[in-house]
């Protein structure tokens, strides 16, 4: 089980982060050819995928050390954000990359989510994280959690979505798909 000592300095900077209004759509475009790089932008320290959407580089800007701690949690290699979420004063998701391509197409490549709870209080809450495959099982975190759910991982995850669930008591507050990725 989480703990908020876990993360006690992130759950901090993430608490002190300012109320942005939710969205989780990604820019509708067609990305690169098959096992190409993703290009990436300097976001105040922090790489982001080129073709991440306006309100993914919003919110890292924003906050760019809440970011770069929220990729610690995904672990190491883990440092191209592909997109960011922020659901009203509830929650944060970001999604992350290592650029690397384990597979013949530009969708094939490792994804790590995870979903900040930003309330500062225990609440049920999940992440689940799909990729862009019929075949390949679900990744995802329920439960009761004080910092975050998640960390969770596909193999070829770029394409596909991430999932986030908040209850606060008996009311859903959150319930939002974030698309992982610019894609079509």
């Amino acid at each position: 089980m989480k703990t908020g000592m876990r993360l006690g300095g992130v759950c901090a900077v993430l608490l002190a982060a300012t109320v942005m209004t939710p969205t989780a759509s990604a820019v509708d475009q067609a990305g690169p050819k098959a096992g190409a790089a993703i290009q990436t932008v300097d976001i105040k320290g922090v790489k982001v995928a080129k073709e991440a959407s306006a309100e993914t580089k919003r919110i890292i800007e924003a906050k760019a050390g809440v970011a770069a701690a929220a990729a610690n949690v995904c672990g190491s290699g883990y440092t191209i954000s592909t997109g960011a979420a922020r659901y009203g004063t509830y929650g944060t998701t970001y999604t992350w990359t290592n650029g690397k391509t384990t597979g013949d197409r530009y969708y094939d490549k490792p994804i790590c989510a995870v979903f900040f709870n930003d309330t500062g209080a225990a609440h049920y809450m999940g992440i689940r994280l799909k990729d862009n495959y019929t075949d390949t099982p679900h990744k995802e975190d329920f439960g009761t959690f004080s910092t975050y759910a998640g960390p969770v991982y596909q193999n070829r995850g770029y394409c596909g979505e991430a999932y986030s669930y908040m209850k606060v008591g008996s009311r859903v507050v959150v319930d939002n798909i974030l698309t992982v990725g610019a894609c079509n």
